[in-house]
């Protein structure tokens, strides 16, 4: 029966107490008028629930308490938008471990049935605010236990630590672009990862992920052993807390063969000593064997903006505040003397900030223009190019552009124009601020339609195009591309690439979203082989 629920009280009460049942006058069911139910109570008391009722998949809360219920079907699990569950009154002994699937549950009352075990599958219930168990034959540490403040989280962890893990996915294959023949033999490989900085790896953000699974001491070992599997010989590596730069991830990747660039978000610089060590930021590491440094810069975003404001508003109060940075390298190829510019960024992540995102990536491709003419000047590196102006070094860009394919960020980069009235600076009031950042690289110019532009001289390309990834970033609440590796396209080559997470695997065992004790981030890593062009 359809009914609507009128007002919410407090647990514990009576539920009946609150519910509040609309029946449909016969003259508007008769003329054909539909009713909007996405609540249902069945009672009884009944024994055995149809097959049918399986199909309600609109439902958000399904009462069938005070019945004569034995088993509840596995086939409940379908009801994946179901939010509200009542059980209570029965008479069942187990619960399906299927009911773990059901992540969308906020409330499940399972009080007064005969339960004397629950399934570890119902830690996966990691939205569900109230469990209520009383009335069950269950152990006493089980009962004290969701008795207790945050009573309910602590059981909801409790069984999800001790839940057993699903077997481990298949390997990412490699897909090889192009045949050995057609290389220079001048190949190295890339890899860019955002491996979750320890800050941010809460139960509060992720809390399908049993709790010792998100403690930095497995997590760091599963992204070292990521990056040390890889045998990259460039690593990009963003949300990189200060301290595990200096106490884990240089000296254990320096063991491995590597140094490296590091720089903290500028707030660190705002802060004391201790402060500070907590501070995420970017790392570039690359293998001495294969690489020498020439350079290394810092691109401070609330910098630039505080150079270029001159009063702006909206450059003061949604730029200037973003304490955003890349990091880049030049490096050299030892055996042949090739140089490249490896730059790595971490753009702004509020999706309603794309007129940040886009302004940090126009403000990124300016500085990374301007540390190669200077390379290019002063050190008299480079290689000829076609279009007079164009910069004569390779560059390979890294990063979590925290950005979809189909935005601004992206359509800048790969196709290196941006009209000043983009639709993602969303109407404010930027001109001025653009008009002098664009000028200060170069005069001013214009589109076929007449319009002012942002360009880039870098004639890049995407190393995952062709939509080989579906997810970079994979969480519950979103799954989607943010990563990328751009390359420059009149110099480089790419040869093969890490292909994606098997999505056969992610299926099957049902993975809502990392970190989990198999990814130790929210973020896939990306790994790209490139050769130079002859």
């Amino acid at each position: 029966m359809a009914r609507s629920v009128k007002e919410e009280l407090p647990y514990p009460c009576d539920l009946n107490s609150r519910r509040t049942y609309t029946i449909m006058p016969r003259e508007e069911s008769e003329s054909g008028k539909r009713s909007n139910w996405t609540e249902l109570e069945i009672r009884g008391p009944i024994k055995n629930l149809s097959p049918s009722l399986w199909s309600f998949t609109h439902l958000t809360a399904l009462y069938l308490n005070e019945n004569n219920l034995q088993r509840i079907p596995p086939d409940i699990a379908l009801l994946t938008c179901l939010q509200r569950l009542d059980l209570s009154g029965n008479k069942l002994r187990s619960l399906p471990a299927e009911l773990g699937d059901m992540t969308h549950l906020r409330e499940l009352l399972l009080n007064n049935n005969m339960l004397r075990v629950l399934p570890y599958e119902l830690g996966k219930l990691f939205l569900l605010r109230l469990l209520g168990i009383a009335g069950n034959p269950l152990q006493s540490e089980i009962l004290s236990m969701v008795n207790e403040v945050n009573g309910t989280d602590k059981l909801l962890s409790y069984l999800l630590d001790n839940l057993t893990v699903c077997p481990r996915p298949p390997d990412r294959e490699w897909i090889q672009i192009q045949s050995q023949q057609s290389r220079l033999n001048l190949a190295f490989t890339v890899m860019s990862y955002n491996v979750l900085c320890d800050k941010y790896a809460t139960r509060q953000q992720y809390g399908y992920c049993p709790t010792w699974a998100l403690v930095w001491d497995y997590r760091k070992q599963a992204i070292l052993k990521e990056i040390l599997d890889s045998t990259a010989d460039i690593v990009a590596l963003q949300e990189v807390e200060t301290d595990q730069y200096h106490s884990f991830f240089r000296p254990e990747l320096q063991r491995q063969g590597y140094d490296g660039i590091f720089s903290a978000k500028s707030r660190a610089k705002t802060m004391d000593v201790h402060d500070r060590r907590f501070v995420d930021g970017c790392a570039i590491f690359y293998h001495k064997d294969k690489f020498t440094l020439l350079e290394d810069h810092l691109v401070e975003f609330n910098q630039i903006a505080v150079t270029h404001a001159s009063g702006s508003e909206a450059m003061l109060n949604r730029v200037m505040i973003r304490d955003n940075i890349s990091i880049a390298a030049l490096l050299e190829l030892k055996d042949t003397g090739h140089h490249i510019l490896v730059a790595n960024a971490h753009i702004h992540w509020d999706p309603e900030f794309k007129d940040v995102k886009l302004i940090q990536t126009i403000m990124l491709m300016n500085e990374l223009e301007s540390i190669v003419f200077r390379a290019q000047n002063e050190k008299g590196i480079g290689y000829k190019t076609p279009i007079p102006g164009m910069p004569g070094v390779p560059i390979v860009l890294c990063g979590d552009l925290n950005s979809l394919p189909k935005s601004g960020v992206v359509e800048y980069l790969l196709q290196g124009r941006v009209t000043t009235d983009h639709p993602d600076f969303q109407a404010f009031a930027y001109d001025a601020f653009l008009h002098r950042l664009r000028d200060s690289v170069r005069p001013g110019q214009r589109s076929p339609a007449g319009k002012l532009e942002l360009v880039h001289q870098f004639n890049l390309k995407e190393a995952y195009a062709d939509h080989l990834l579906q997810y970079t970033n994979y969480t519950y609440d979103f799954k989607g591309v943010i990563d990328y590796i751009f390359y420059s396209l009149d110099f480089l080559t790419p040869i093969g690439l890490l292909g994606p997470v098997s999505m056969d695997w992610l299926k099957q065992y049902k993975i809502i979203g990392c970190p989990n004790p198999h990814f130790s981030s929210d973020h896939f890593p990306l790994l790209c082989e490139y050769d130079f062009i002859a």
